[in-house]
């Protein structure tokens, strides 16, 4: 039998150590194939390219890899894969290892688990994997493991359409073990420095603080991370309230 084709994608660019990591790891267990971007694509959400040329560069950086830096968005990149790249349909799509954390209301924002996204929409299996290390020199090896472990399961047992995967991994080298998690309610709160630049003209530069709603509960994503453990939350692009429609439908 073939092994499992896994396509990889991230939102830190083709370069970034940590998508060299889950390269590495998946090549224990299948065979990979990696599109990303050509540049970091960090907080670009579900961001896709209309008004301009998409190109792909075949890249050699991986040994042994098939690999195209994209110049477009996490979620293009995997668009393009799955229509121009693979040979076939992939077993699974993961994404990152993002450097620093998607948990909570971060989720939405992040190029990392828009492509996980991307590829969940089309009917792949996908995860987005993140470190809450925003270091470019971050430690990786203590994800190596449980990564391997999450990825050789989901090929196991797929989860039903609709359904991906979000994975935050603490920054520790001692890992507590792995926590299925909802994702924490949280929110910024946002201010915007008003600046000059040299020719005098006013920009703004974003600031603020991350608030977690949900600081008193021990199922969160954010609980999870704090006492070292690994969440994952099952992540759904379906965004409906189910449990408002039928008190909408009474009110209007």
């Amino acid at each position: 039998m073939s092994k499992p084709l896994i396509l990889i994608a991230n939102d830190d660019g083709i370069t970034a150590p940590g998508i060299r990591v889950l390269v590495e790891v998946m090549q224990t267990i299948g065979e990979v194939v990696v599109v990303a971007p050509d540049k970091p694509q960090s907080a670009m959400g579900h961001a896709i390219t209309v008004s301009q040329p998409l190109r792909l560069k075949r890249s050699h950086i991986f040994d042994g890899v098939l690999a195209y830096e994209c110049s477009g968005t996490p979620a293009d990149c995997v668009k393009l894969a799955l229509d121009k790249v693979c040979d076939r349909r992939p077993d699974i799509m993961v994404s990152g290892i993002n450097h620093g954390p998607n948990y909570s209301i971060n989720v939405i924002y992040s190029g990392t688990m828009s492509a996980a996204v991307e590829a969940a929409v089309d009917g792949v299996q996908a995860i987005g994997f993140s470190l809450c290390d925003y270091s470019m020199e971050a430690d990786f090896e203590a994800c190596r493991q449980p990564i391997k472990h999450i990825v050789e399961t989901m090929l196991q047992h797929p989860l039903p359409y609709g359904t991906l995967l979000n994975v935050n991994m603490p920054a520790t080298p001692k890992i507590n073990g792995i926590r299925i998690c909802r994702q924490a309610g949280a929110k910024y709160a946002e201010n915007f420095d008003e600046r000059l630049d040299p020719s005098g003209k006013t920009y703004y530069w974003m600031t603020g603080k991350f608030i977690n709603l949900d600081a008193d509960d021990n199922d969160t994503d954010l609980w999870a991370i704090e006492h070292d453990y690994i969440s994952v939350v099952p992540t759904k692009f379906d965004l409906t309230s189910n449990a408002v429609i039928q008190h909408l439908k009474q009110l209007l």
